[in-house]
């Protein structure tokens, strides 16, 4: 089937209040000569303007393609870009595409992708949860929303401690952070994982005292301890802590994904299916650690589209640790967007079945949704904070 039409379609919800990424979603529709109707979605952070644009540019590759020839399509794009390898807005827009292809052939041949990639290894996906400490500031805050989320039946809770701290930090910093975290382990026991997440926004140095401080309270893992491209401070990080690192959510290749996992810097491979390059090189990305005993927990963070294809991938990986959950704590629209096919029971979400990406999409609701895009504010709290937690607190 040749790609007739692909349509870049910004959702925002309609509450008051400026949208944020949170609150925002950039999904992709491509339809086929046909008919048959696929979704994907992109990143949005604060380059809504540039990934839309971009997925209008990466379409003209895609347009009269036969939508099954995903591996041919990615590579063409490859060769026509040139810059793919370091284009964010590249990345994303491909991948989005890519996968709404992927959701075209699986309603084609009646089956949901894990049966197209291999089968399932797993009935149930395990999750840990994020963005279930917001509005968090004191140590008695994080404990208290730790117990609650405990009650829900997670067993792994991700969250940063870290305040409105960057690149560097202090004494005083070091000290609310371990207030923090300590009292996450007290309040949820030794039998609960605590991650601990650094945005990758910290030199080597600080990284280094960080995980000195905390090591004590057995987190599982350090995600992104260090500026993502420093390479140095990275090898430096590794070479004073034992701790595991959890990495990949900027990853944009294959062959920047072997490069970290051959030079032994990640433990826990955090590829994103949004902008990796979509199921075709997310599976390839599986393949990489698996053969190199790296274990994956792929970075879900922003739609319920890419979180029901990111537990396909899930699904048929052997070497996989958890799956980042913030589905809980999507506003609700992006809930009803799956007709809220995909819930957490138990710390575990059921593999969903329907064609393609597993789930139905609600179109009534991206016709009331659709916005134009717009630049976002900018803010002192960035936007990938979990909202409220950018403050510190006097000691």
């Amino acid at each position: 089937m040749k790609i007739r039409e692909i349509e870049p379609i910004v959702l925002t919800s309609k509450e008051k209040g400026s949208a944020t990424w949170a609150s925002t979603m950039i999904v992709v529709r491509v339809i086929t000569e046909n008919g048959m109707v696929g979704y994907g979605e992109a990143v949005p952070t604060l380059r809504i303007i540039s990934v839309y644009n971009a997925i209008k540019q990466v379409s003209k590759a895609y347009i009269g393609k036969d939508v099954e020839e995903v591996e041919k399509n990615y590579h063409e794009w490859y060769k026509q870009d040139f810059y793919l390898a370091r284009s964010f807005e590249s990345a994303t827009a491909v991948s989005a595409i890519d996968i709404a292809s992927w959701d075209i052939i699986g309603k084609e041949l009646g089956a949901p992708l894990y049966k197209l990639l291999g089968g399932k290894v797993r009935e149930r996906i395990p999750v840990y949860a994020n963005g279930w400490y917001q509005d968090c500031v004191t140590p008695e805050d994080f404990a208290e929303k730790a117990k609650e989320i405990t009650k829900k039946g997670y067993k792994a809770l991700k969250f940063d401690p870290f305040g409105p701290y960057y690149d560097w930090i202090d004494e005083k910093g070091l000290r609310e952070a371990e207030e923090r975290v300590k009292a996450v382990r007290e309040a949820v026991g030794d039998n609960v994982d605590i991650l601990i997440e650094h945005h990758g926004r910290f030199n080597a140095n600080s990284a280094i005292m960080i995980a000195k401080r905390l090591e004590k309270y057995n987190p599982a893992f350090m995600e992104e301890p260090v500026h993502h491209e420093d390479i140095e401070g990275l090898r430096k990080y590794r070479n004073f802590t034992s701790l595991k690192i959890a990495l990949g959510e900027r990853l944009i290749s294959e062959k920047e994904t072997m490069f970290y996992i051959k030079e032994g810097l990640v433990n826990i491979l955090q590829p994103d299916v949004t902008n990796i390059g979509g199921v075709t090189v997310a599976r390839k990305a599986i393949v990489l650690a698996e053969a190199n005993d790296v274990e994956i927990a792929f970075h879900n963070a922003f739609g319920s589209i890419q979180n029901s294809v990111s537990l396909q991938l899930s699904a048929i990986t052997q070497n996989l640790y958890l799956l980042e959950n913030f589905y809980d704590w999507f506003p609700q629209w992006k809930r009803d967007l799956v007709y809220n096919e995909t819930p957490v029971e138990s710390g575990h979400v059921k593999v969903p079945d329907r064609p393609g990406i597993g789930v139905s999409v609600n179109e009534k609701l991206i016709e009331e949704l659709r916005a134009d895009p717009v630049p976002l504010e900018v803010s002192e709290e960035p936007v990938w904070v979990v909202k409220g937690t950018w403050k510190s607190y006097g000691v």
